[in-house]
């Protein structure tokens, strides 16, 4: 039997938040990524570094906080490499498509932490705290990122009028 006192995740630990979140972390991975392919390919090699470095997990707050940040990295490294090499992609699924073009073009425009945040917000359905967490930012900080993407979208797509 695992003591709790001890640091590290154990890997059944680490699978049992991949299985129940797999779906979350593909989403956002992909929205960073640009294309489904490499949004999962970036949760897979996310999820092995994890179990490579299990042992640095200090048990300080959840492990799916903890996962976090690495799959994100992860998939920023892929949409860094993905822009650096400029190869144009193919179309992301009918799963993970944005509603329309300009939404997308309004998106990719925001500042980095803001698309961010707003990925893991929708995306991941993160709290302020989780989002903090991964972005290592104040929980206020989010809320301010949060609302200034929402006034650039705004501005960018025109207020919704109902």
């Amino acid at each position: 039997m695992r003591r709790t006192d001890v640091k590290g995740a154990d890997l059944d630990e680490i699978e049992a938040v991949y299985r129940e979140r797999f779906t979350a972390f593909a989403r956002t991975a992909t929205a960073i990524a640009g294309d489904v392919e490499s949004g999962r390919d970036a949760v897979q090699e996310a999820f092995a570094k994890a179990v490579r470095e299990r042992h640095a997990f200090r048990r300080e707050g959840t492990l799916e906080a903890w996962l976090w940040p690495i799959v994100v990295n992860e998939a920023r490294d892929r949409a860094r490499r993905r822009r650096s090499s400029a190869l144009t992609g193919e179309p992301m699924s009918d799963a993970y498509r944005f509603e329309d073009d300009a939404l997308r073009a309004a998106l990719a425009a925001l500042p980095e932490r803001q698309r961010l945040a707003a990925f893991l917000r929708y995306y991941a359905d993160l709290d302020y705290e989780g989002i903090a967490a991964v972005l290592g930012i104040s929980p206020g900080t989010v809320g301010a990122t949060l609302n200034a993407a929402h006034a650039a979208l705004r501005r960018s797509l025109g207020e919704v009028r109902t």
